[in-house]
């Protein structure tokens, strides 16, 4: 009998240089000479016994890949491989008439093959010579290649394209190829884009009308993606299968051509050289008009019948048989006579199955799959490796990964082909590819292969894998709900075969191997770590986290852990004292031992277990260092319970040090961070570690952006440990960079819901008296007089600044003044009030798996019901009821903000009845508890029935006629009521414990998108594996149109504040969670400013912009400058590109500077620097890759800065790497670019897209905000406009930054529904009121536009109040000394002006709290 294990070896080994067989032995068997020669050096691959051991494959230090001559990329290319190593010139050709043949491919598997056929050719037929070159699509970048390329159509016979799916290149492709297509011998395009696919041409048979009339084939194909949602190449296999009958109702010249074209698909699926060969001949010997002439009077060579394996089925490297198509078979083969042989326990074995690409198969470039399949049963583990012939492959999991029970035999899926499980490339089905997937219920791994770049490349390339790849292959296959997108296999240079890159097929064998143990392992054995983290560290910040209690939040994660049987030991059910059992203190500081201590690792063992401590020594010196650490062993801080060990992560260790801050690169993680994710995996040896919240710093260290490497820090610090992500449904951008990062399954949970701010104090006194002025406004005593208490009150309450009209108190006498310009003042002053009473604002803390009340779901849903939704026909609720007055909303909410007062009383009108009809909708299904358990049906057929006999209108409908709209019409509600209904459902639904566990438990957790549940309540429910979007369908044409006004608006009111005149150069600022959120509209605003439209190719994938000319523009070209967050360049780098080539475009447009200052600063910067003017238009820029903010919040936070000059030259060097579209593969850093860009900017400009998270919650914003900066490098040194688009609500407006700050501040820090609202959750609220007030501050650094009132309003609020203080003492004293010191440094900065009072209070209550802590 064979041996397996050898012969696994063997195979490992050998791979895809198989020699292919001639004759009748099938080509897809490897010789047993071969496999025992192999075997020979290979065998010590596996261990003698073969149980559950590693390989011995270590960490490839060389490029396995390339061959010795090739060079590693340069210039910035993602692709430098040559076209010249799949050319095939004949050596002997003699008088044999010569057929070129040229291909263009997107993967390279098939180049082996291609040249195995052509020499099989050259060296056998007597009737032909075949010359053949082929292209990588990614190749065709390159102008020398794209050149090459030309010439090689020119004069070619045959053309073969395949997989053609990115629409700048396959536009290239058709560029060279339309025009030659009549002269060409045959085109043929197996599945690609339209455009390439109506290339077609074999005799009369022609694809010319694809899609757009009436043929056999066409209807056929669109017939079965009617039935069952086909793709493009499922449908054309699905026609295989039928051929003859569809052949039969064509002519017999056109059915030989269409009979010829099938024929040519099924040699190309089945992609061995024989059927490759048998492709080329049947095409030179009935089409290429040559060797057809010397072929007269010749007997033509029988083509043979495709050697094709079956649609589906499942291949092991070393199987008897080929395939095996049912699992019977395979498992009678696998358990019976290869487990025994390979030391495998077939009844307590793992078993992970695995889904390959069938290309590779029938081209025997399978290495890479040997590879894993080896590694996995190496270590003990069954494996059921499947493959589909198409690109879906729901069908073979439902088939092969069942026992005749319909028990899943699974306990892993490993997805090779780095597809989306359902469609591949071109076209998915995400809801059904999720629905097999939960079904199957196990954790789903989707790595990835390097299709466009050598190892070397990838290796060197910091910002990793391949852009396109990224969008066809992290984020679709994401978008299912896989998990990890490792980086397993590159291709060899010279062949373009693929080959294992083996330490990650060893760390994707360990991690596949880890989930399976999830779901097997008894709970009571699990040990899982939760992980909760402080920032800034030092401050009472442990457990910090997105608007989340975090320990309230751990006490019902426990809770659920103890009643599903995990072991939590002695953990205390209450919030406090597991806070207490962690801090030991609640008053702790990090940098001191009161925190408790639960490891001290020694050096020694530090050292022994963590392989890559001395490449740390260069950022931070020998270990143990000064963080986390008491000098002698490194400290791991935290708490065990039984099998959950409650951790606290390590911060970046650099947040206090200017000079670390100043690097434009980020430092490695310290000894004491790796120290505690060593600790977790091999001294606790937790099954799953449990990252608590928004969010940690794993997966902001330095690496890869995406495909990770080993040598990448989030790869080498979570290694082989399963994470589970707890993360806000609101921050899709950085849970999506945990998700790539750090290997992180993410679990969503909901952010406290949305209520208005509401008015208090002199606000609320200001409502109080427009209202009486409204009953009283003709009564020319009383009215003249509340005038004036108006215009008082909103001094007092400091509106002057954002109402310009408001008279000068000294002067003014209402009495004196005419009746419209009261109405105009009462107004302007109502709209104020307005805007800051109907601000969204998150009150309190979310806690884990517990839902919204009644009343927190109405303030919710009346958030969505003010939203238009024109893609579903759904109007919002506004506009409904202003219909019902014969007012258009959109008019309504423009007389509003002009301070119109009719407009300003209607627009409150309508607010107030939106609120009165969404309570009456919710009030129907809120039982006695005030919570909604099951929503009631707003369309009860019976309640319906009686109601109309009665004439009884519906709750919601009289709640609006009560409100004061009595012609509102109930049908035109209907469908918005339907939709609320549904989102209701949404909102009270809850399974945050249950996404949790189901991780935890090794289960398949289902996809969902983040976001905001605003705009898009499928967000809801949360708990649930949050994905961002496809990058490629940003912007959308919805986002262009919006952006468009926000465009328009900003461009009226810069004009307003300038004498008409046009900003020359906006400076920008591009966040990824906005841009998810908004599906594109910052992006698109950036487009339209510039005058570029994005362009949707026939898939509606937006990868392409045109100029949008003058004439249409009807204005000048702005120029921009765009400042991407790291997070935004790791996720839409493609879209990064689309701006850069729209700029160049701009620049490069032959058009007066006067009409195009883009063009005119670019001539301008190319002098100055002495670059071209292509180069010097380079207007995107971010951090270097795998970095993350310019680190002005870092140091805001901790106080490490000396002046504003530092976070100024932080912000240049750190955000100073530009995109540069014709280099896509390195961001360069241009610092001296960046500054010249910067200094003609006249306008700092960022978007505010959702309440939840604003200018003061989180450091962000200020973070990237270039204002000084641009004022430093100007030479006039004129402060630029700051400016922020406010698309929270469906009424978009510009305001200035200031205003902004002033909104902020009175809806927020100075408002008592929300600091009550924190204070109520205690620890963490006290915590989250300073981080406001720090973040105050932050906008004071870096733009001046904060006003003193806000400083001296909070001190007035939170430390003049006796009781206040002594409540904010006592709750967490190490977050108000910050917020005492926060004060005392706004001072010392110049930025708050106060008396001496105050300044002597705050220093005498710092030294009191200092007492309290030190516990004097």
């Amino acid at each position: 009998m064979v041996s397996f294990k050898v012969a696994a070896s063997a195979l490992l080994t050998m791979g895809a240089a198989t020699a292919w067989q001639t004759g009748k032995v099938s080509s897809f068997v490897p010789s047993q000479r071969h496999i025992n020669r192999a075997a020979v050096a290979t065998n010590n691959l596996y261990s003698n016994n073969g149980v559950a051991s590693r390989s011995s494959l270590n960490m490839v230090l060389a490029d396995p890949t390339k061959g010795k001559n090739e060079m590693s990329s340069g210039g910035g290319m993602f692709t430098a491989s040559n076209s010249e190593s799949r050319r095939v010139v004949p050596e002997n050709p003699g008088d044999r008439p010569t057929m070129k043949v040229v291909y263009v491919v997107l993967e390279s598997q098939y180049q082996s093959s291609m040249t195995g056929a052509v020499k099989r050719i050259n060296a056998g037929s007597d009737n032909m010579a075949v010359e053949c070159v082929g292209y990588l699509l990614e190749e065709l970048r390159d102008e020398e290649t794209f050149e090459q390329f030309k010439k090689d159509v020119a004069d070619a016979n045959i053309f073969i394209g395949s997989l053609i799916f990115v629409q700048e290149l396959a536009e290239k492709v058709t560029e060279v190829v339309a025009p030659l297509r009549d002269q060409l011998d045959a085109v043929l395009v197996f599945p690609s884009m339209p455009e390439v696919m109506r290339l077609n041409k074999v005799g009369q048979f022609t694809m010319k009308n694809l899609g757009q009339s009436k043929s056999v084939v066409a209807d056929f194909m669109k017939k079965k993606k009617q039935e069952d949602g086909s793709s493009f190449e499922e449908g054309m296999l699905k026609l295989l299968r039928t051929l003859p009958k569809v052949l039969k109702f064509l002519p017999s010249d056109k059915a030989a051509d269409a009979r010829t074209f099938m024929m040519s698909f099924q040699y190309w699926l089945g992609g061995s050289p024989e059927n490759l060969e048998s492709l080329l001949v049947m095409l030179g010997q009935d089409y290429v008009e040559p060797i057809m002439k010397s072929m007269e009077g010749k007997e033509k060579v029988v083509a043979e019948e495709p050697v094709l394996l079956p649609d589906k089925a499942i291949w092991h490297p070393v199987a008897p048989d080929i395939v095996f198509e049912t699992n019977a078979d395979y498992f009678k083969w696998y358990e019976k006579e290869f487990c025994p042989e390979a030391g495998i326990d077939a009844k307590t074995a793992p078993t992970v199955g695995i889904i390959l690409q069938k290309s590779h198969i029938n081209t025997k470039d399978d290495t890479h799959y040997v590879s894993l399949i080896a590694e996995l049963e190496s270590r003990g583990s069954k494996v059921v490796p499947i493959y589909s012939g198409g690109l879906d492959f729901s069908g073979p999991i439902e088939e092969y990964f069942y026992d005749a029970a319909g028990r899943p035999i699974v306990d892993t899926i490993v997805n090779l082909t780095g597809f989306a499980l359902v469609g591949g490339p071109a076209s998915q089905d995400h809801a059904k590819a999720a629905k097999v997937l939960k079904r199957l219920n196990k954790p789903y791994m989707c790595a990835v292969p390097l299709v466009f770049q050598s190892f070397e490349e990838w290796q060197a390339s910091e910002l990793g894998l391949h852009p396109v790849q990224v969008a066809l292959q992290v984020s679709l296959p994401e978008i299912d709900g896989a998990i990890e997108p490792i980086i397993f296999a590159g291709r060899e240079g010279a062949t373009g075969r693929s080959v294992p890159l083996a330490d990650r097929v060893n760390l994707l064998a360990d991690r596949a191997m880890k989930w399976a143990n999830l779901g097997s392992k008894p709970v009571q054995d699990k040990k899982i770590a939760i992980t909760i983290f402080s920032f800034p560290p030092d401050k009472g910040n442990v457990g910090t986290a997105a608007y989340l209690d975090v320990f309230d939040s751990i006490k019902a994660v426990l809770k659920q852990m103890k009643s599903e049987g995990y072991d939590i030991g002695d953990a205390p059910m209450d919030k406090e004292a597991i806070m207490e059992a962690v801090l030991n203190d609640p008053e702790a500081r990090i940098s001191s031992p009161e925190l408790n201590v639960a490891y001290r690792m020694s050096t020694d063992e530090y050292y022994e277990l963590t392989p890559y401590a001395e490449d740390l020594e260069e950022n931070w010196g020998p270990a143990p260092g000064n963080l986390n650490s008491d000098g002698q062993n490194l400290v791991v801080y935290g708490k065990q319970f039984g099998n959950v060990f409650i951790g606290v992560q390590p911060s970046f260790g650099y947040e206090g040090d200017p000079m670390r801050l100043l690097f434009a690169k980020s430092a490695s993680p310290h000894h004491g961070f790796a120290a505690y994710y060593t600790y977790l995996e091999k001294i606790f040896k937790a099954d799953a570690v449990l990252h608590f919240g928004t969010h940690g710093s794993l997966e902001f260290m330095p690496g890869k952006q995406v495909g990770m490497s080993g040598t990448c820090y989030p790869d080498r610090l979570i290694n082989s440990l399963p994470s589970a992500y707890l993360y806000a449904a609101n921050n899709p951008s950085e849970a999506t960079i945990a998700k790539r990062r750090s290997y992180s399954a993410t679990v969503s949970y909901l952010t406290p819901p949305a209520e208005n701010a509401g008015l208090y104090k002199g606000l609320k006194e200001l409502k109080e008296l427009i209202s009486s002025y409204q009953g009283l406004r003709e009564n020319e005593g009383r009215g003249p007089a509340i005038v004036n208490s108006i215009v008082s009150t909103a001094w007092t309450c400091n509106l002057d600044k954002d109402i310009p009209e408001l008279p000068d108190l000294e002067v003014y006498d209402a009495a004196s003044d005419t009746a419209e310009n009261r109405d105009d003042i009462v107004g302007k002053v109502y709209a104020q009030i307005m805007q800051i009473e109907s601000r969204l604002l998150p009150c309190g803390l979310h806690t884990v798996g517990v839902p919204p009340t009644a009343e927190e779901a109405v303030a919710t849903l009346v958030n969505i019901a003010q939203l238009d939704r024109p893609e579903d026909e759904i109007e919002s609720l506004p506009r409904v009821i202003a219909a019902s007055v014969g007012r258009d909303i959109n008019d309504v909410y423009r007389g509003n903000n002009n301070g119109v007062l009719k407009d300003v009383e209607l627009n409150d009108k309508i607010t107030e009845a939106a609120r009165a009809a969404t309570r009456a909708l919710v009030n129907q299904s809120t039982d006695s508890n005030g919570r909604v358990k099951e929503v009631k049906s707003a369309f009860d057929e019976v309640g319906n029935f009686f109601g109309g006999l009665l004439g009884q209108k519906k709750p919601w409908t009289q709640a609006i006629i009560n409100a004061g709209f009595p012609d509102v019409e109930e049908e035109r509600l209907a469908p918005l009521v339907g939709y609320l209904e549904f989102c209701l459902k949404q909102i009270v639904a809850n399974n945050e414990l249950g996404g949790i566990m189901e991780l935890l438990n090794g289960q398949f957790l289902m996809p969902a998108p983040g976001g905001d549940p605003i705009r898009n309540p499928d967000v809801l429910p949360t708990g649930r594996n949050m994905h961002a979007l496809d990058p490629s369908a940003i912007p959308t044409q919805a986002a262009v149109e919006v952006s468009a006004g926000v465009v328009d608006k900003l461009l009226e009111k810069l004009q307003a504040e300038n004498g008409g005149a046009y900003p020359e150069s906006i400076a920008f600022t591009l966040w990824g969670t906005d841009n998810i959120k908004t599906y594109g509209e910052s992006l698109a605003q950036v487009l339209a400013l510039v005058g570029v439209r994005p362009v949707a190719d026939s898939l509606g994938r937006v990868n392409k912009v045109e100029l949008i000319p003058l004439e249409e523009l009807g204005r000048p070209r702005i120029d921009v400058v765009v400042s991407c967050s790291g997070v935004f360049r790791d996720l839409f780098i493609n879209q990064m590109n689309l701006m850069d080539r729209g700029i160049k475009m701009a620049a490069e447009a032959d058009e007066p500077l006067e009409q195009n200052f883009v063009r005119k600063h670019a001539i301008e910067q190319a002098e100055e620097l002495g670059v071209s003017l292509r180069e010097a238009s380079c207007r995107v820029f971010s951090n270097s890759a795998g970095s993350y903010s310019a680190n002005v919040g870092l140091a805001i936070e901790n106080g490490g800065w000396e002046d504003e000059s530092q976070l100024q030259d932080q912000f240049l060097t750190r955000k100073g790497f530009a995109f540069n579209a014709d280099k896509p593969g390195m961001m360069e850093q241009q610092a001296d670019l960046f500054k010249s860009a910067l200094k003609t900017v006249d306008v700092t400009f960022q978007n505010l897209d959702s309440s939840e998270i604003s200018i003061t919650d989180v450091s962000h914003y200020y973070d990237s905000d270039p204002t000084k900066v641009v004022q430093g490098l100007r030479d006039d040194k004129k402060k630029p406009m700051s400016l922020m688009a406010d698309t929270t609500t469906a009424n978009a407006q510009v305001r200035s930054l200031s205003e902004t700050v002033r909104l902020d501040a009175r809806t927020k820090l100075l408002n008592p529904k929300f600091y009550e609202g924190m204070l109520s959750t205690g620890y963490e609220g006290v915590r989250e009121i300073q981080k406001r007030l720090r973040n105050t501050m932050g906008w004071s650094a870096t733009a001046g536009e904060v006003d003193n009132f806000v400083f001296e309003d909070a001190n007035s609020v939170f430390i003049e109040d006796p009781e206040m203080q002594q409540r904010l003492l006592d709750t967490n004293p190490n977050a108000f000394r910050d917020m005492v010191t926060t004060f005392l440094e706004a001072n010392g900065r110049g930025y708050w002006e106060t008396s001496e009072e105050n300044i002597e209070r705050l220093q005498e209550l710092y030294a009191e709290v200092e007492d309290r802590i030190e516990g004097v």
